[in-house]
């Protein structure tokens, strides 16, 4: 079917609900990747967030 450029389309309920859907996702997956961005960026400015494991690691390999 094609359209003239003043033609207005109508969303049916269908195309609502895929565009909705679609919206969701992409504010979850941008959330998402900001809630990632920030904990990395603690992890860089807090150097006391490392794991024990890592700490003893670093420990034994300066008493060599």
């Amino acid at each position: 079917m094609v359209y003239s450029p003043g033609e207005k389309l109508g969303k049916g309920p269908e195309e609502i609900k895929l565009q909705n859907a679609s919206k969701q996702i992409v504010e979850t997956v941008i959330l998402k990747a900001v809630q990632q961005i920030s904990e990395e960026n603690k992890k860089k400015e807090n150097p006391q967030s490392r794991s024990a494991g890592q700490i003893l690691a670093t420990r034994s390999q300066h008493k060599s």
